[in-house]
């Protein structure tokens, strides 16, 4: 499962790049031309580098959490399923914002498909964790909390990117900066509770 999930991950990262051909930049007939056409298309780039960065973050949370997950259930393997069918949707949606931007569906499509991505990211983690860590490694059990507070934080997020879009476009994917720093709040907050508690 953690092999095919990794595949169907680098086949639409892979297909990023498609919207990025030469064609895009159309005939030229000089070195200045090019430049121009190339400064043309920065907004393809745009698009191209944040859905890659963000597919690489989905990625890096994938491998994250199959570090720490022992066993796999039918439920499981449908919610990772249901990851992947956004994931795969992905060159799809980045292609909708460079053709489409002027319009609402072609700013707001694309960041609703990388946060269903991510619930569904943060879902798997969550049936994984449910029930005392039932799937989960025992050595992981004890940090259980604090990865579903970090997917709770990533959903926060995907859905302040979803809000913000339709103004501010492609800058809106910046709220995902915000989730380390809010993570790493909540859970100093929660650890003090817990000490608080404890006395």
């Amino acid at each position: 499962m953690e092999a095919y999930t990794d595949a169907v991950i680098a086949m639409a990262a892979t297909l990023l790049v498609l919207d990025l051909t030469a064609k895009a930049i159309g005939e030229v007939d000089s070195d200045a031309q090019l430049w121009r056409a190339l400064g043309d298309v920065w907004p393809s780039f745009l698009s191209f580098t944040i859905s890659f960065v963000l597919l690489s973050g989905l990625w890096v949370i994938h491998m994250r959490q199959w570090r720490d997950i022992a066993r796999a259930d039918l439920v499981l393997l449908w919610l990772n399923n249901g990851r992947l069918l956004f994931i795969v949707l992905v060159p799809f949606t980045t292609s909708l914002v460079d053709e489409y931007s002027e319009y609402f569906a072609g700013r707001v499509l694309l960041p609703i498909n990388f946060f269903l991505a991510v619930l569904f990211g943060v879902a798997t983690w969550t049936w994984a964790a449910s029930r005392g860590g039932h799937l989960l490694a025992e050595e992981a059990k004890a940090d259980a909390p604090s990865q579903t507070l970090g997917g709770i934080v990533a959903v926060v997020c995907g859905a302040m990117t979803v809000a913000l879009s339709p103004w501010l476009g492609s800058l809106a994917f910046l709220t995902y900066g915000l989730a380390g720093p809010l993570h790493a709040l909540l859970t100093r907050v929660r650890r003090s509770r817990g000490n608080e508690r404890a006395r």
